[in-house]
């Protein structure tokens, strides 16, 4: 193969390689960054249940609270039954005197319901509160598997960029500003294989004189259509002796 051809060929795996690890490297931050945000919502969860659990606590207490004026004034209405002088007003009284307990059976009620509503949030406190430590650890683990796995990669990348380098310094001037220019006009696809007389990249068929020329690899050719660097790979052995067979038995 051609020196040239052979060096475009290897610049372009080497060109894949490196923006694959790019690719990598940067994709990183935001899933460390996304597994960090799952942690920080764990905790903020956390936090708000102790936060609507202690809410709770303040409007049960009040609650108790507003129970205890209302015995108050039952206990100051019983007080003055004995006081009245009428039975109307002693009537009036006694309705009053039901009301304010039917308000602390109300009170009550809602007393239990934040009750069990504390007992669940209680109980997913705890949950959590258990959970905590152990979610800390495994993110923190993560997190560093992910800084030494990128650190890896760049350190690949930067091997990677190494080889271009020299890849790319062994080309002629032509051949790698082709090359270049090429791969910035056809998405970093600057080289294509030749199978069967077509251009692999564009699919376009190759005219016959295209086509030879490029199997004789004495030069740099490129696609007619596409504008992208030629090369051709002969079949391994194995299918030429296998079409050489097939050849004689269609002339036989």
């Amino acid at each position: 193969m051609h020196p040239d051809i052979k060096g475009v060929v290897e610049l372009q795996q080497l060109d894949l390689q490196i923006a694959e690890m790019t690719k990598l490297i940067d994709s990183l931050p935001g899933q460390i960054q996304k597994l960090q945000s799952q942690l920080d919502n764990f905790i903020a969860a956390h936090e708000d249940r102790k936060k609507r659990l202690a809410t709770n606590q303040k409007e049960r207490k009040d609650l108790e609270g507003d129970v205890k004026e209302i015995q108050e004034k039952i206990t100051k209405h019983k007080d003055q039954l004995y006081e009245v002088k009428t039975n109307e007003q002693y009537r009036a009284m006694l309705k009053e005197i039901e009301g304010e307990e039917g308000n602390i059976r109300k009170i009550e009620d809602q007393i239990l319901e934040k009750m069990m509503a504390a007992e669940e949030i209680q109980k997913n406190i705890q949950e959590a509160a258990a959970r905590l430590d152990g979610e800390k650890a495994r993110v923190a683990a993560e997190i560093k598997h992910m800084q030494d796995e990128r650190q890896k990669d760049m350190n690949e990348r930067e091997q990677l960029q190494a080889r271009r380098k020299e890849v790319a310094a062994a080309l002629s001037e032509s051949v790698r500003e082709l090359y270049e220019r090429t791969r910035s006009h056809r998405t970093g696809l600057a080289v294509a294989e030749v199978r069967e007389g077509l251009c692999t990249a564009c699919n376009v068929r190759l005219r016959p004189q295209v086509y030879n020329e490029v199997r004789s690899d004495e030069a740099v050719l490129t696609c007619e259509n596409c504008g992208r660097i030629l090369y051709y790979l002969p079949p391994p052995p194995a299918e030429q002796a296998g079409s050489g067979h097939a050849n004689a038995d269609a002339i036989a």
